[in-house]
Formats: C-alpha cells, sequence, structure tokens
C-alpha cells in the first residue's frame, strides 16, 4: 500500500507514478544528475491532525455518559474516525523523479525500510514491500512501521495475525481462521479419488487421508503444488507433500464487511471485501458490518452463521457444507438449508465432449492446466493453482510452450548503437564515442560462435562520426551491412528477403515493414536490425549472459564493469577513449580521419542544442513514454549530436533511438517523425528552413547570435588585415602560443590535448575514402 511518509519523519524528495511507485532522491549521488522538474504532487493529509487530536480528548470524557447513549455517541465518532485513517492510508509518496545510470542496480533507502527500489530505464524506481492487504477491511498501523497491517483476533488470550490458520488440538479437522478481528470455526470435509489399496490413514496431527502418488484425474501434481479439485468447487482443494494427495474442503472464513462491500472472482473459493478501512479500537467491543457489538453479545451475520464478541474479537461458526458429485445443474437448495444437495438425476455410463466418447472413471487432459473425468455421466474437471510471481527488473513473465503457469524468465540483452556514436551496452550503460575506426562492438568470448565489428566514419568531421558498416561473422557466413542497406554476403552483394545457414541453423535478412531498416535473424537467438545510416541494435538471449565482450559490454547484469577493456582493466567514464580504443580492430587504413582526437567534446551554442532537441521534452509528441523511460541521457546525445552535424538532422538520429526503445517496451506513440519534419531514410539531409516554425521545436532566437558572431569576427579579420597592410606582424598581435583565429585556437587546443593525455600509438594515417571489406 502506497502512504504519504511525511508524518514524523524529516522531509525527502520522493516522486511517484501514477501506479503509486515511490522514487527518492536518496542515492541521486549515484546517477550524477540533476533531479527532473517537480511533478505533480498528490495532496496529502497527516493522521495526527488537529481533529484527530480533538476526538481523542472527546473519548476521555465520555466515561461518565450511561451505557446505550455512549454506544450510539462511539459508533459516530468510529465513522468519523474511519474516514479520517481511510484518508491517511490511500496517501502516496511525492515530489519529482531522480534519474540513475547504474541499469539493474539496488538503490538504498536509509529512511524507508518498506521499499525496495532500483535503476530501471534511467529511473529510480521503488516497490512497496509491504504485504498486500487491500483486501483487509480493517486495518491498523502499528507504532514504528511504515507498513499497515491487517488487524488480528485474539482467540482464548492467544494474539493471531490476519490470515492465520490452525486447528484444535483435540479434533484435527475443527479448524480456525483469522480474518479481520474475525475468527471462523469450522470443520472440514475429506475428500479422494484414489482406490482403497491406496488410501493411507491421516498423518499425525492431520484430518483427512492421504492417495499415495500425486495424481488427480490422471494428471500428475508437483511437489507443494495445489489444485482445485473441481473447477465446480473451489474450496475443494488438493495438495502434494511427500509424494502424498491430501484433498479437503473447508468453509469461506467470515467477513467483517457488508455484502454489498463483497467480491468473488470466478478462479477463486471464497469472496473477498472490495475496501478497507481504519478503525479505531474501542476495548471490549466488537466492529463487524459497520456495526458496534459490546462485549459477549451475539448476533447472525446471516442465517447458516452464528457469532459471538469475545476479546474485540467476532467469534463465528459456520458450517461446512458437503462435496458433492454432481454438476451445478443438478443442484437445488430445499427451503431453510443452508447447503445445496444433488437432485435425482439420470445416471450414466459414459460421458460426451466434443463428439468424443469417454467411458464411467476415463480421465483426459484438457491441456497443461486442467484434467477431467467422467463421473456417472458427469464431467469433472481440476485445475492447478497457480501461485503469484513477481519479477526482477532483468526479467518478464512468460508461460513457456506446455507449461501450466507463467513464471520469469530472463529478457534479452539489447545493445543499441546510434548518433554521432552513442552506445547503450547490453546492461543499460550509457557512453559517447567519437572515433573513427573498426571496433569490435560484441563478441562470444567464451564459445566464439559470433562476431560482430562496427566501423565509423568521421564524414568530414572534426570531431564526430556515425557508424558506416556493420560486419557480423557467424560461423561459415560473413554478413557486411553497409550505408543505404547494401547488404553483402560472404563479399558479394544479396537481394532482399535474403535465407542462408550458418552452423546448421537458418539466417533470415529481411526488410521490416515501415522499408526504413533491415532485420537480420538467426536461429540461435542473435538479430541485429539496422537502418542503412548510423542506427544499430544488437540482441542476444539470456544464454550470452556472462560470455561477451567488446563495446557493448560483458552482458553480466551490471552496468559497472561494462567499460572494461580488452586488458581487462575497468576504466571511469573519463576513460572511455582509452577503454574504446582497446577494442580497435583491423590497420591504419580502417581510420577514416588523419588524427584521432578521442577524449574531446564538440561544443556549440547550447540555444541551438536546445532548439534542435526540445520535441524530446514535448508531451503530445513522446509524452507517453517519458514515465516508462528516461530521455536524459537521449537530450544528452541529441544535445552533441547537432553542434557538427554534415547532415542537418542529426536531432533526429536521437528521437529515432527514443521512439525505438519506447515500442520495445510496449509503448504506443504518435507519428512524431512527420510532426517533427524527421524523415525516415538512410541519410537525410536537411537545412534549418526545414524547422522553423514548427509547434515542436524550441526558441530559434540562437540564430540571431549566431549572425552577430559571424559580422564579429568579419570585423576583426578586417582588422587584421589593416595591420598586415601597415606591415604590422601578425605574431605581434598575438599572445606567446595563441593563435588569433577561433579555428586555429580550436586546433591549438585539440594538438595540446593529444600532446597530453593522447599515446602516440593511438594516431593513424588518414585511410583512403571506401567501404572497409568484409571480416576475415
Amino acid at each position: 500500500m502506497n502512504r504519504d511518509f511525511r508524518e514524523h519523519r524529516p522531509p525527502v524528495k520522493m516522486c511517484c507514478q501514477s501506479s503509486g511507485q515511490g522514487k527518492s532522491s536518496a542515492q541521486s549521488s549515484s546517477s550524477g544528475q540533476q533531479p527532473r522538474e517537480p511533478s505533480a504532487k498528490s495532496s496529502s493529509s497527516s493522521v495526527s491532525s488537529p481533529a484527530t487530536t480533538a476526538k481523542a480528548t472527546a473519548y476521555s470524557r465520555l466515561r461518565h455518559i450511561p451505557g446505550p447513549i455512549l454506544v450510539l455517541i462511539l459508533l459516530g465518532l468510529i465513522q468519523i474516525q474511519i474516514q479520517v485513517v481511510a484518508a491517511g492510508l490511500g496517501q502516496s509518496l511525492h515530489g519529482w523523479r531522480i534519474s540513475c545510470s547504474n541499469e539493474g542496480e539496488e538503490v538504498k533507502l536509509d529512511q524507508f525500510n518498506c521499499y525496495n527500489c532500483e535503476c530501471k530505464n534511467g529511473f529510480v524506481n521503488c516497490r512497496n514491500t509491504c504485504p498486500p492487504i487491500d483486501d483487509c477491511y480493517i486495518q491498523e498501523k502499528p507504532e514504528n512501521s511504515c507498513c499497515s497491517k491487517c488487524k488480528g483476533c485474539i482467540f482464548r488470550g492467544v494474539p493471531y495475525e490476519s490470515g492465520a490458520e490452525w486447528s484444535d488440538p483435540e479434533d484435527p479437522c475443527r479448524t480456525y481462521k483469522c480474518m479481520a478481528t474475525v475468527v471462523t470455526e469450522t470443520v472440514q470435509k475429506c475428500y479422494s479419488q484414489c482406490d482403497d489399496n491406496q488410501l493411507q490413514p491421516p498423518r499425525p496431527g492431520e484430518c483427512c487421508p492421504t492417495c499415495q502418488g500425486c495424481k488427480i484425474n490422471g494428471q500428475t501434481v508437483a511437489e507443494g503444488q495445489e489444485v482445485d479439485a473441481s473447477i465446480d468447487d473451489r474450496c475443494l482443494v488438493c495438495q502434494c507433500s511427500s509424494n502424498q494427495l491430501t484433498c479437503s474442503k473447508k468453509t469461506c472464513p467470515v467477513l467483517p464487511c457488508p455484502m454489498s462491500k463483497q467480491i468473488k472472482r470466478p478462479d477463486e473459493c471464497c469472496p473477498r471485501c472490495a475496501q478497507h478501512q481504519g478503525f479505531m479500537s474501542v476495548p471490549g467491543k466488537c466492529f463487524f458490518n459497520n456495526k458496534v457489538y459490546p462485549e459477549k453479545t451475539q448476533f447472525m451475520p446471516d442465517r447458516c452463521t452464528n457469532c459471538t464478541c469475545l476479546n474485540s474479537t467476532a467469534m463465528c461458526q459456520r458450517a461446512t457444507c458437503p462435496i458433492l458429485e454432481c454438476a451445478p445443474e443438478f443442484q437445488e437448495f430445499q427451503d431453510g438449508s443452508c447447503c445445496p444437495r444433488c437432485a435425482v438425476a439420470e445416471v450414466r455410463s459414459e460421458c460426451s465432449v466434443k463428439g468424443v466418447t469417454y467411458q464411467n472413471n476415463e480421465t483426459w487432459d484438457m491441456g497443461p492446466c486442467r484434467s477431467c473425468r467422467c463421473n456417472g455421466g458427469t464431467i469433472r474437471c481440476s485445475q492447478m493453482r497457480c501461485p503469484p510471481v513477481k519479477c526482477r527488473a532483468n526479467e518478464e513473465l512468460k508461460l513457456p510452450p506446455g507449461e501450466c503457469c507463467q513464471r520469469c524468465v530472463e529478457t534479452a540483452g539489447t545493445c543499441t548503437v546510434f548518433g554521432d556514436p552513442h552506445f547503450r551496452t547490453f546492461d543499460g550503460k550509457f557512453f559517447s564515442f567519437q572515433g573513427s575506426c573498426k571496433y569490435l562492438l560484441a563478441k562470444d568470448c567464451l564459445g566464439h560462435t559470433f562476431e560482430i565489428r562496427l566501423t565509423n566514419e568521421g564524414r568530414g568531421t572534426r570531431h564526430a562520426s556515425w557508424a558506416k558498416t556493420v560486419t557480423l561473422k557467424l560461423h561459415n557466413l560473413r554478413v557486411n551491412l553497409g550505408q543505404k542497406l547494401r547488404i553483402k554476403v560472404n563479399g558479394t552483394r544479396v537481394l532482399l528477403p535474403y535465407i542462408g545457414t550458418a552452423g546448421g541453423r537458418n539466417v533470415t535478412i529481411e526488410r521490416l515493414s515501415d522499408g526504413g531498416a533491415v532485420m537480420l535473424r538467426s536461429e540461435m537467438g542473435l538479430s541485429l536490425e539496422w537502418d542503412g545510416g548510423g542506427f544499430l541494435q544488437v540482441s542476444v538471449p539470456a544464454k550470452f549472459k556472462k560470455r561477451l565482450c567488446g563495446l557493448c559490454g560483458n552482458f553480466n547484469g551490471s552496468a559497472r564493469d561494462d567499460l572494461t577493456g580488452k586488458d581487462g582493466r575497468n576504466h571511469v567514464d573519463e576513460e572511455v577513449w582509452h577503454f574504446a580504443n582497446s577494442w580497435r580492430v583491423g590497420g591504419p587504413k580502417s581510420c577514416s580521419r588523419k588524427r584521432e582526437i578521442l577524449a574531446a567534446v564538440p561544443t556549440c551554442d547550447k540555444r541551438k542544442s536546445s532548439f534542435y532537441c526540445h520535441p524530446l521534452s514535448v508531451s503530445p509528441l513522446f509524452g507517453e513514454c517519458n514515465e516508462r523511460l528516461n530521455p536524459e541521457n537521449y537530450i544528452a546525445a541529441c544535445r552533441m549530436d547537432v553542434c557538427e552535424c554534415p547532415s542537418g538532422a542529426c536531432h533526429c538520429d536521437s528521437f529515432a533511438a527514443y521512439a525505438h526503445e519506447c515500442r520495445r517496451l510496449g509503448v504506443q506513440l504518435p507519428d512524431w517523425r512527420t510532426a517533427t519534419n524527421c524523415k525516415a531514410g538512410w541519410r537525410r539531409n536537411a537545412t534549418l528552413s526545414n524547422f522553423l516554425r514548427n509547434e515542436f521545436y524550441g526558441d530559434s532566437s540562437f540564430r540571431r547570435g549566431r549572425k552577430r558572431k559571424n559580422h564579429q569576427l568579419q570585423l576583426q579579420q578586417q582588422k587584421l588585415s589593416r595591420h598586415h597592410r601597415l606591415g604590422t606582424s601578425h605574431n605581434q598581435l598575438e599572445k606567446p602560443g595563441q593563435a588569433s583565429n577561433p579555428k586555429d585556437r580550436e586546433r591549438q587546443r585539440d594538438e595540446d590535448f593529444i600532446a597530453k593525455h593522447v599515446p602516440s600509438g593511438l594516431l593513424f594515417p588518414r585511410a583512403p575514402d571506401r567501404t572497409p571489406p568484409p571480416l576475415h
């Protein structure tokens, strides 16, 4: 249950999703990013309000009021208190969302031990670890606890938690169950389908006999698993323990909420309360069905249940209805009876299902979860029960073929390359690297089943680069994914769709439905999506976990060591250039720039980048995904890409990468390409005029600043020309070691950086402008 933790605690920056999951800034230092703008805050009310204090004072003054009048007053005050407490129980954490960078790792919250938090999709996501009590009608919050709990019971002077079930030591068939201040006493009924020679007497302390071997209707029940013995009577339950099957029927516990507040699901035995209330305990009184009953008062919630108020607990007796072998359509109630009975029906020796005839006592399967038996012409089916499952961040809930219940399976690892190359590793680590050579992107370093190489190209820029070609080596197959979606297999260009084999398994390459990319799929689970212009996504199944190496990381579930170089040393974020170049492959001719300025980050007008990258923050375009996937990394990538963009539309690469990841998370986005004028294609050439006067882009006032800057530069050049004409030496106008021209100054800074940080072995001669050959 979500809770407003501000009461009696120091303020902490928190945030919420619509689902009520809280987020905290307690560990925001791990992300290195600033909190996002505050979101809409939820209303909150503290339980310890002045109104509550006034009511507590009023209670102390009621001791001298006569009993009958006191009961009426107490009932009114309790109803008021219920409303106040219930208002406080439903609050959520609030504040703003916190970014994080270590994908999948746990984030500690020192003050809130009722929440488990982890970094997921760039956000700190928190999950309430309090036991679920949404169907509990009467709740309370113990002191020094952040979790509310369902109010328990007192039975013969012993306290029991709500949901506890126990039996009478002298009569194991007589059972008791506590449900929110109500104890239900009942006698369970036993059931068996096995032959007499397989029937075992009840084990010590148990009520019912057991059947040797855990089978029902011919279907095997796993150890510890429960199964509904009849889908027509969900209260008849069997359980396997030590290869013995025990079946019994218990009555549903009495609930303290009114019948109008109860719901019953088709696949469950008993109803549950649809609402919850807070309750201020009144010694010697029972609160039941919105009524207050004094100590030792007897009452009947229905004509089949008798209750007595003892120690603020309603003690109720309810009979268990007998187990019937007839179908519901042949059951009837006699006048005044609490349980149905079988009406007289024709007994037959066979059953017919969809044209198939089954003899009496014959069994058959109706899928992995359900099996049936023919019983005197009536079909009786049992169904397995599936336990509730919660998956971790790197898992998803799936139903394996041929299995009955869903289970958590590890998701495939995905590595993405986009823009002026930005990388998101298999474990979720983001980094940028502008090298213009050939690099090992991903490889099965343990089994050597596949290898992927990435070739970057500078495209005439000094700092930036983009993915040019991707080469996959898969057993005997070499696939080259080139610009303009040109595909080569073993050195020969092929047309799509293409079907081949590698290591005895099929490999297919085909264009996606939108025509903007190609998809390579292998039966081993490896897949590559390539748009022919710089966007690449590699997916590998979970079986490759801890087996990979390269720029995409090792796929071990932790993003902290994804910058591990070929020498095995883990690098910090400031050493990305050293990490990436350790994975460089190929000779000097694989580089497209004369000199690599590996760690230099291009700089440009912030107003210009804000203009181009603004659509990522526009709600009508990407707002549906902003709550699921943090856009901060993609915004930062966009700001970098527009600084040195040869095509004029480099910002569209970040939009496409973000939209692609949103679709992978199941978020449906509008037609953002048309809205932002980012047309699909292997490479887009555009000018500023393509995006001006578009409502989704930002402030375009940076153009005026650029004009002023150009004008100042012209004036400076004119001044230098006058000095030259007057015979003044150029060097006399400069400080020693400093160039006057802005481009010269930038070149000087780059050379100083290289001399100080970059080893000479990382500087390569310029390669001819050609597509590198496929991997050999």
